[in-house]
């Protein structure tokens, strides 16, 4: 029973701030009271309060390229990660190993080290607030984690599949994107998500890398309007706004998460 208790006790101090969110971000904008925000207002104004902040901060673009983000790069992500898996494994490039070491090792520092180097980078080349820079830099960060768990999948495949293909006389290509890749489906699915979620929730590169409103992903803006809460904008119309822009990435995960867990089991091995 005292264990009970104390698990109790300490889901709700747990699930304390998420109520916060939820009461404030559904009442009226203009009925906010730092006094009274643990008392729910009687009010449904989450959506009105979210149409508030797509015009105030223009969301809607924002949306469209969080959402061009966070599936071009994945995908791109997980196909370059598997190729360098299937090299590194299947086909057993020389030095395989510090091959992967190279790919893996600029995980080890902190992305902050390079947004100087970046945003100078990006500045001289043209690719600063444009969409194919934020595309380009999202799916280098996507790479590693695709190789490393990939890597470890096909480590576990016998060889003598691709020995078998090679006979029946299909090209080394061939035998990646027909036995291979659909192999592979529940890991590259697992690595998708996790990227997926990582685009969508990034604020570092999109406050960095991007400047014009249909250019920055929506993390950025809704960090620009949670600022201007200082300068009138409504705390319930902000906390609406990040409220609903997080929704996605809890439905992508709610409504995959038996292929998640199984495409990470699998990836671990």
């Amino acid at each position: 029973m005292i264990r009970r208790a104390v698990l109790i006790v300490l889901g709700l101090i747990w699930l304390g701030p998420t109520y916060l969110l939820l009461v404030n971000a559904s009442r009226p904008a203009t009925s906010y009271d730092p006094a009274s925000a643990w008392v729910p207002s009687g009010d449904f104004a989450l959506l009105e309060n979210f149409g508030h902040a797509v015009e105030g901060a223009n969301l809607g673009g924002s949306l469209a390229s969080s959402a061009l983000y966070s599936v071009v790069s994945p995908l791109l992500g997980v196909i370059i990660g598997a190729l360098a898996g299937y090299t590194i494994v299947v086909l057993r490039l020389r030095h395989g190993f510090w091959w992967f070491l190279l790919i893996f090792g600029g995980t080890v520092f902190p992305s902050q080290m390079m947004l100087v180097p970046l945003f100078v980078s990006y500045s001289d080349a043209g690719l600063y607030d444009t969409h194919l820079g934020l595309i380009l830099i999202y799916t280098a960060i996507n790479v590693p984690l695709a190789a490393f768990v990939l890597r470890n999948f096909y480590s576990g495949v016998a060889f003598s599949i691709f020995e078998a293909a090679r006979m029946d006389g299909a090209s080394t290509w061939r035998i990646f994107w027909r036995i291979y890749l659909p192999m592979s489906v529940s890991a590259l699915t697992a690595v998708f998500i996790l990227e997926f979620t990582f685009i969508w929730n990034d604020l570092v590169f999109g406050l960095t890398l991007t400047q014009t409103e249909n250019v920055r992903p929506v993390m950025t803006a809704i960090a620009g309007l949670m600022t201007d809460v200082y300068a009138g904008t409504p705390v319930p119309v902000g906390l609406a706004a990040g409220l609903v822009v997080s929704l996605p990435t809890v439905v992508l995960f709610l409504a995959t998460q038996r292929l998640f867990a199984r495409g990470l089991s699998l990836g671990s091995v």
